[in-house]
């Protein structure tokens, strides 16, 4: 019976919408549901690893963000405030194993718009805005999904339920299980500028060390040329919001990071906490976490945005094999495994050392660090491996092989 029903996914997300796709273009009956009354307008992830770049492919996602004006990024740095040009890494040395030796830059709230129009075409998917997910009913065969639409409850069985509604995930808290881990206890500020970091030897994608205030730079196409650089800063919890925000502490901060004989123009500028967590269970009978709603961590090597599209992926693929009756349902236990071990073992540990790496006070220890990047980038096979690394295709190929 459950195989005639869809399978229901909260959130239209990056995640959400890729899982409801990738499952769509299977045969699966999908039907997403979003709290919002209209995509999220989220201005903080948007780099695309090479691999995440292939999965989308198939799709048409990849072409779609190449012809909106996706940035490519081949080249990426390691820089030290005081000292300048630590390490330049070449996604090019990986030419070879992928068609897309970059990193591709295009903004979020620019891509969750090509994956719900490529997504509205299959005949398979319904997607429901300003539907918010109340609750849910386990039954024998199937979940029982609450939802409410402008006021008025409503209910929809359904084969499967998929968590994939952010951090602040309702199915996560629905489910009360543990989102293990912790909060960095300083907060993050976005600031974004078309002032060209480029003619002082930026790459589109570099973090700069350094003990007090180290950054994370990147560039976006914005509505097109010039585009936008984005640049992240740790603050000072104790601070409040509008203090951190003010044009005038703005303009400090950046003015500390390169100074500029005028002010630099700031086109938007927030404010955000940032998390290292895992929930300690990502299925429930027939309810799965997926992305946000899953795991959190810094983004410090362009990692979480990623993964959550990993995760609908491979999530996807076993799901539609046990929704035709395929397989037996264990398989879905092995996503979990899959992608929750990955999860702790690289993305956290990745996004960790890379924070660390930036913000080490000890001169000796971070003197040995950048010494360590130096001798990685003046030697190819170092440098590839060391690529293989941080784009995540070592990651996934060791996830294809954990069982």
């Amino acid at each position: 019976m459950s195989q005639k029903l869809p399978v229901v996914i909260a959130g239209a997300g990056p995640t959400g919408l890729m899982c409801a796709l990738a499952l769509a273009r299977e045969g699966v009956k999908v039907v997403v549901c979003e709290a919002e009354p209209t995509l999220t307008h989220d201005l903080r992830a948007g780099s695309f690893h090479p691999p995440t770049q292939e999965m989308m492919a198939p799709y048409g996602i990849t072409d779609q963000m190449h012809a909106h004006g996706g940035l490519q990024v081949r080249q990426w740095q390691v820089r030290s405030r005081r000292g300048g040009l630590v390490a330049e890494f070449d996604l090019g040395l990986l030419a070879d194993i992928t068609p897309y030796p970059y990193r591709l830059h295009l903004e979020q709230h620019r891509l969750t718009p090509i994956m719900l129009d490529i997504l509205r075409k299959e005949s398979n998917a319904e997607v429901h805005f300003g539907h918010r997910i109340t609750g849910f009913e386990h039954r024998p065969h199937s979940v029982l999904v609450q939802f409410e639409s402008e006021g008025i409850p409503g209910k929809l069985e359904a084969a499967w339920l998929i968590g994939a509604d952010g951090g602040r995930s309702t199915i996560r808290k629905l489910l009360q299980v543990e989102f293990e881990g912790f909060t960095w206890p300083e907060q993050f500020l976005v600031v974004s500028t078309p002032y060209d970091l480029g003619r002082h030897g930026f790459t589109m994608n570099a973090y700069v060390a350094d003990p007090v205030e180290w950054a994370a730079v990147f560039k976006m196409p914005d509505q097109g040329p010039p585009g936008l650089w984005r640049l992240a800063f740790p603050c000072d919890p104790g601070l409040p919001d509008d203090a951190l925000l003010d044009p005038k502490a703005i303009q400090k901060r950046m003015q500390g990071f390169l100074p500029n004989d005028s002010d630099y123009d700031i086109r938007y500028a927030s404010i955000y906490r940032v998390h290292q967590r895992v929930a300690s269970e990502w299925r429930h009978g027939r309810v799965l976490l997926a992305g946000d709603a899953a795991h959190l961590n810094n983004p410090l090597g362009g990692f979480g945005l990623n993964s959550g599209i990993h995760d609908a992926v491979n999530l996807a693929a076993k799901l539609a094999r046990v929704w035709r009756g395929e397989e037996h349902e264990a398989l879905l236990d092995l996503y979990v495994h899959q992608r929750r071990k990955t999860t702790i073992d690289q993305v956290q540990a990745m996004s960790i050392r890379n924070k660390r790496l930036l913000e080490e006070r000890d001169p000796v220890v971070q003197k040995a660090r950048m010494e360590e990047l130096i001798a990685t980038a003046a030697d190819p096979q170092r440098a590839r491996d060391y690529l293989l690394e941080t784009s995540m295709i070592a990651g996934l190929k060791r996830t294809r092989e954990t069982r």
